[in-house]
């Protein structure tokens, strides 16, 4: 592994491949022992976000050069593959997705332990950003029940971790969910309360997020929905 040869511009070298390969056999441990579900949920949730640090630099590689260069890079492929890790990767979009399935089993393991919300916050941003490519008030292979899922998720997300860092994304994820069910709404019943909760989520988020750049871009989506001036 250290020898292979390693160009200026790889995003992931020799040495990082094997950092990531040798926290994959520890998590994978943890995982697999007859330990505390605490424990396991968290090496889980780990075991996800390193995946998702893996595939976002991947991406950027086929951004830049439409497929993934260096020999580090591949060679780490193949071996979290042959390890029973392998990334997701969707052929269609040529991109490597969210790594969903260790947030879901963290949170079968333990749904209220120390890692849940982590876990759910790695749910809800991993599914929201691989579901749209443009527009994410037309999400690509999002189904109601899906939906109706990510709302729940989200929910209990905000209701029981207040103090949580992704909770600025998650109230942003949340917001454009409500508009989502607007146009999922089975009859004009269901459509004006999602528009009710979508104008109160945006309210809400303009108020205690003046200055973040998510703000405009969540009032522009509510008016191209509600008509909101």
């Amino acid at each position: 592994m250290l020898a292979l040869p390693v160009a200026a511009h790889d995003l992931i070298t020799a040495e990082s491949a094997q950092a990531y390969l040798e926290a994959t056999e520890r998590l994978g441990q943890v995982i697999d022992s007859s330990g505390a579900a605490a424990a396991r949920a968290r090496a889980q949730v780990e075991l996800g976000q390193m995946l998702d640090e893996i595939r976002e630099l991947l991406n950027r590689d086929l951004d830049a050069h439409g497929r993934v260069q260096g020999l580090p890079s591949s060679f780490l492929m193949s071996e979290l593959a042959a390890r029973g890790t392998p990334l997701a990767f969707s052929g269609a979009r040529n991109r490597f997705g969210a790594n969903l399935q260790y947030y879901r089993e963290a949170l079968e393991l333990a749904p209220t332990g120390p890692a849940a919300a982590d876990a759910m916050f790695g749910l809800l941003q991993g599914h929201f950003y691989d579901s749209f490519s443009a527009d994410p008030l037309r999400p690509e292979g999002q189904d109601a029940g899906q939906l109706a899922t990510q709302i729940r998720i989200a929910e209990a997300y905000l209701e029981r971790y207040p103090r949580h860092a992704g909770r600025e994304e998650v109230r942003f994820i949340l917001a454009i969910h409500y508009l989502q069910a607007t146009r999922a709404a089975g009859d004009a019943g269901a459509k004006e309360d999602a528009i009710r909760q979508a104008q109160r989520a945006t309210a809400g988020f303009l108020r205690d997020y003046p200055d973040s750049l998510r703000a405009a871009a969540l009032a522009q989506l509510l008016e191209n929905v509600a008509g909101v001036e």
